[in-house]
This record gives C-alpha cells, sequence and structure tokens, in this order.
C-alpha cells in the first residue's frame, strides 16, 4: 500500500494542481477524489474532504492540509524544520482553500490549465545549436581577421603582447592571463586556433562530444579574450565567455538540468536588468528626458540602413520607444522570476527588444547571443510542437530524465554557491564601491577567467559623431583617403549590414574618435602598419588607394557626420551629411638617410 492523497473532485482549482503532483511523484503516491474514496475511510469527517486534502499513510494515519501537501512532495523536512514554518504553512494553506473559486483562476492565469514539472532538455538541445552557430560566426570572424589584428605584422602582435606582460608576472601569467598562446601565437598559431574553434563549434552542432567541445571552445575563446587586448575587449565577448562557461556542466539529470537553467535566466536577469540601470544611474539627461533616441541610431557604432529610416521616426515617437526601452530594461527582468505565463510574457517583450536593435545596429553575435540565454525563459513545455527537433531529440525530451545522485546534486550546488554570489557582486559594485571581504577576494581571483561580469550598454549617450578619416600621401601635398567595410567613411554610400560578423578594426575606430591618438597606442601602430604596407592590415580595410606601394605619409583627420535629411537623399543620394571638424594624426612618415 502506497500513501494515497484524497482530494475534493469538484474542486477545479485542486484539479489542476493534483494533476501537477502526479507528475512530480511519478507514482509514488496514489490520488483519489474524495467522493470515490471517501467512504472508505470513515475515521475522516466527511466534511474535511472539502476544507483540505486528506493523505493516509500506508499505516493508517492521517495528515491534512499543508502537512499533507508537504509530504506528498517529499518536503517534509522543510515543515518540521521549526514551528514557524509549519504555523505559516497552515495559515497560508487555508486563506488559499477558503478562496478556491479565485485562485482558480488566478492559476489560469499565471500557469494555465495544465501546469507540467519544468524540465530543459528541449530548451538544453536548443540552446546548445544556437551556442555552437555563434561560437562559429564568433571563431570565423576572428580567422580572417586575426593576423591583421594580432599577428606579427598585425596592428597589436600578440607575441610582443605577451612578451611585455610575461616579464612582469612569471609563473603566475597563467592565471592572471590564462591563454594557450602563452606557448605560441605565431601568425599560424593563431590562424590555426581561430579555423579550430570553427571545426570545434560544427562537433557541438551535429551534438558529438559535447562537453569535450564546450570545454575546448570556452579555454579557446578566452585565451583569445586575452591574446586580442583593446580588439577582443568588448561586453559581448565576456558574455560569450561566461555563457560558454556555464554550458560546460550541462547534464541529462532533472538537477543538473534546473539548476543551470535557473543560473542562465539569473544570467539573463543580470544582462537586462543592468542595461537599464546604468543608463539612469550615470545621470545623463539623455535618458532620463527620454531624447536618447534622437541621437542614437546615428551616433552608435556602426548603424544599419534600417537604422537610418527609424531616425526619421517623429520625435514623439523617439521618445515614447525610450521610455519603452528602459521599461522593459529595468522591468521585464523582474518577470523572470513571476510564474510561467507571466514569465512567458516577459521573455517575449526581451526577445522583441533584442529583434528591433539587430535590425537598427550591427552588435555582431550580441543579440543572437542574448537572445539564446533568454531562450531558458522557456521550458519543454512552452517549445514542445514550436521548434522543429530530430526523432532522437523528441524521445529524449519525452523521457524522464534519471534522478541526479549526491555527486550531482554538490555539483550543481557549487556551481550555484560560486555564480549567484558573482552575479550578486556584479550588480552591487555598480551601487557601492564597497564589497564583503569574502566576496571581493572570489570576484578578484575568478575575474581573469571572466564567468561571471558586469554587462550595461550606453550609459551615457553620445550626442554627436566624430569620424576618424584615414588618408594617405606621397607627397604631403595630395592626399587619398582609405575606406572601411563598415563604418562611415563615403557619405554616398549607405550603412552596411554587417552583423553577426563583427569588424573589430571598424568597431574599434568608433571608440579611437572618442578620445585622441595619445591615448589609442593601437591607432599610432596602425598608422604605421600602412606606412609599412603591412599585407595583413591593407586587408581589414575596403579600399586602398595606393595599391602598387606603401604611402610616404599617413594622417587622420575628423569629420563631423549626421544622416542626411529627406531631402538631402533626394536630391544628392548622400545617406551622410558631413563637415570638417579637426586633425586626429598629424602627418607622419618614416625617417629617411636623407632626412637625417
Amino acid at each position: 500500500m502506497q500513501p494515497l492523497l484524497i482530494f475534493d473532485g469538484r474542486c477545479g482549482f485542486c484539479r489542476i494542481w493534483i494533476d501537477y503532483w502526479k507528475r512530480l511523484t511519478a507514482g509514488q503516491i496514489d490520488f483519489a477524489p474524495s467522493q470515490e474514496a471517501g467512504d472508505r475511510f470513515p475515521q475522516i469527517p466527511a466534511e474535511e474532504f472539502a476544507q483540505a486534502v486528506q493523505l493516509v499513510r500506508p499505516d493508517g494515519s492521517v495528515a491534512s492540509g499543508a502537512r499533507a501537501v508537504f509530504e506528498t512532495l517529499g518536503r517534509e523536512r522543510i515543515y518540521e524544520s521549526s514551528s514557524w514554518v509549519a504555523a505559516s504553512s497552515e495559515a497560508a494553506y487555508r486563506f488559499i482553500a477558503r478562496r478556491r473559486s479565485f485562485f482558480y483562476w488566478v492559476t489560469r492565469l499565471t500557469f494555465g490549465k495544465r501546469i507540467e514539472p519544468a524540465r530543459f532538455a528541449l530548451t538544453q538541445w536548443l540552446f546548445l545549436r544556437l551556442l555552437a552557430a555563434i561560437y562559429i560566426v564568433a571563431f570565423a570572424s576572428l580567422a580572417v581577421q586575426v593576423t591583421g589584428l594580432l599577428g606579427a605584422q598585425g596592428i597589436s602582435p600578440a607575441h610582443d603582447f605577451f612578451g611585455r606582460i610575461g616579464t612582469d608576472l612569471g609563473w603566475m601569467r597563467w592565471w592572471a592571463a590564462p591563454s594557450v598562446f602563452w606557448l605560441n601565437s605565431t601568425d599560424k598559431i593563431l590562424v590555426g586556433a581561430a579555423w579550430m574553434g570553427v571545426g570545434l563549434g560544427a562537433v557541438l552542432f551535429i551534438g558529438r562530444l559535447e562537453r569535450l567541445a564546450l570545454v575546448l571552445l570556452y579555454v579557446l575563446y578566452l585565451s583569445f579574450s586575452l591574446a586580442g587586448q583593446e580588439f577582443l575587449s568588448f561586453q559581448w565577448d565576456a558574455l560569450l565567455l561566461e555563457v560558454g562557461f556555464l554550458a560546460i556542466f550541462f547534464g541529462h539529470t532533472r538537477t543538473t538540468q534546473k539548476t543551470i537553467a535557473w543560473l542562465y535566466r539569473w544570467l539573463a536577469f543580470r544582462l537586462y536588468f543592468l542595461s537599464g540601470f546604468v543608463k539612469l544611474a550615470s545621470g545623463d539627461p539623455n535618458w532620463r528626458n527620454l531624447s536618447a533616441l534622437d541621437f542614437h541610431y546615428w551616433t552608435q557604432p556602426l548603424p544599419t540602413v534600417v537604422a537610418w529610416y527609424a531616425d526619421k521616426l517623429p520625435r514623439a515617437f523617439q521618445h515614447a520607444s525610450t521610455f519603452m526601452v528602459l521599461a522593459i530594461e529595468l522591468g521585464a527582468p523582474f518577470l523572470i522570476f513571476m510564474p510561467r505565463r507571466i514569465r512567458l510574457f516577459g521573455a517575449w517583450l526581451l526577445l522583441g527588444l533584442e529583434a528591433l536593435i539587430f535590425l537598427t545596429g550591427n552588435y555582431t553575435f550580441f543579440n543572437l547571443l542574448a537572445a539564446a540565454i533568454t531562450v531558458f525563459l522557456f521550458d519543454d513545455q512552452a517549445l514542445r510542437g514550436v521548434v522543429w527537433t530530430p526523432r532522437r531529440v523528441r524521445e529524449w525530451v519525452m523521457s524522464e530524465p534519471a534522478r541526479t545522485g549526491r555527486a550531482g546534486r554538490l555539483a550543481a550546488a557549487a556551481l550555484t554557491l560560486l555564480i549567484l554570489p558573482l552575479g550578486l557582486t556584479r550588480i552591487f559594485e555598480n551601487v557601492t564601491q564597497k564589497l564583503p571581504a569574502p566576496v571581493e577576494l572570489l570576484a578578484r581571483y575568478t575575474s581573469p577567467f571572466q564567468v561571471v561580469n558586469s554587462y550595461g550598454l550606453f550609459a551615457v549617450m553620445t550626442t554627436e559623431r566624430l569620424e576618424i578619416v584615414v588618408e594617405g600621401s606621397d607627397d604631403g601635398q595630395q592626399w587619398r583617403a582609405y575606406e572601411f567595410p563598415y563604418k562611415p567613411g563615403d557619405v554616398n554610400r549607405a550603412p552596411r549590414w554587417a552583423a553577426p560578423y563583427q569588424p573589430r578594426l571598424d568597431w574599434q575606430m568608433w571608440f579611437a574618435a572618442l578620445s585622441d591618438y595619445r591615448t589609442n597606442p593601437w591607432f599610432v601602430a596602425f598608422a604605421e602598419r600602412l606606412l609599412e604596407g603591412s599585407p595583413q592590415v591593407v586587408a581589414l580595410l575596403a579600399k586602398n588607394p595606393f595599391p602598387d606601394h606603401p604611402p610616404r605619409f599617413v594622417r587622420a583627420v575628423t569629420y563631423e557626420y549626421h544622416f542626411s535629411t529627406w531631402a538631402e537623399r533626394r536630391e544628392t543620394g548622400a545617406w551622410w551629411h558631413r563637415e570638417p571638424h579637426g586633425e586626429y594624426l598629424p602627418p607622419v612618415g618614416f625617417r629617411t638617410a636623407a632626412s637625417k
């Protein structure tokens, strides 16, 4: 004889939750409506069945109300942990039981008519495919740029970088700057490692050697992020590392699936909430008076052609859109921890925001990665029937995950104890400079591995766009401009689409324009490579005005850019309007024997 839970069969609220408990208990508890089984237990007064559920134990003893629910779900230790827990649980049970009709509609609204135990096998499978695709894009983007950026004849050679910091760090370099490129950072190794990342991404995508592939992908991208210096210091690089690290701990057991899903939800909360929080915490008036989108579309690093049209929308619409951005970033993250239907509503708000950002700005794979994390706001019940999956995946999803042993539970607990406090640290460090010493120590020693990071773009809105135009000359009088593949240059060229590919030099040029060349040593090195005619660096450009020989002189000037108006577009065909602003880098060239 198994324990038997008797409930009011005429209660719709009861039937929804009893059906859910049946799935949770997996046949370890029998269930029966009081209208059918009540007569078998004359020791229980009939009126008791209408007031509370009754759990008849194998020895014939009876528990009712909250106690019966805790025992049914195997949580009696929580109930017995203190008299306060027991008393408050019984009070809450009585409150709900007297208002079952109301809570029936609350349940329908928040969970639906059918509640299933949260499972994430399909969610996990879909997410891994998305993550694999993003890894492939990220490494392929590096493979075609890495020699120009980090190679021996590149702008910021990785070999020189490791040589500089290795002298000071000694053996601690493996912890302070963990990278496989300490061993070798020649051009062939850098390119080979990038293409190896593409191959590992493909292995992950087809579902082979998943954990090994995830470990190697994380190690490789961490190595590149440190070797890449300013060219791989973007928030999406840090986010990919954090996402990739968590994915290493995926498993097929119930506890690991739920733990990793909740940790990804915790990451989604931090990513979105901090993105909104920093905008208001910065004190920037353009966010507070809702005028940020008056500037954003044309001042962002690499706008798309859609941004040109979005910039022409009425000002009142732009201000309403700014308000919606802040409302979604600050409000929707809290829906992540709400009941199922409310959480799904929040997920669609966040996905909609990411889609709009993707359409109007070239933020590489950032929006795709944020959307992939948001997938964990769904569960198998929400995705089943919507997402196409192979037969073996459907069978796996329909099967019951194996119960986790003690080792699995300990691993899940240890990971949670690492990620949760570090995540809180990243939130609170935006508010206070002082953190508890143990947490601050943990954050310091784990920061080189970028397993938990801080996020938040455009805390302060740029209200003007200065574009650097790099020019070369053979005589110091006649200057010819270099053209970049994606950043604004020729005013008659429409903003180009790049995402999810990231032209890292184009991106870095936007940041360089926010200061001067003295604070950007890499820019001086870039000019030097143009004077040398480095094929690897020239390959990063769209147009080389000196195809036969490098120029004798290089300089950089700035222009103030703004999207053209409807009238300018019709009359001239120009997408941009620009005005000279000033000098960025004075003319430079190599000294010759004659000049000496």
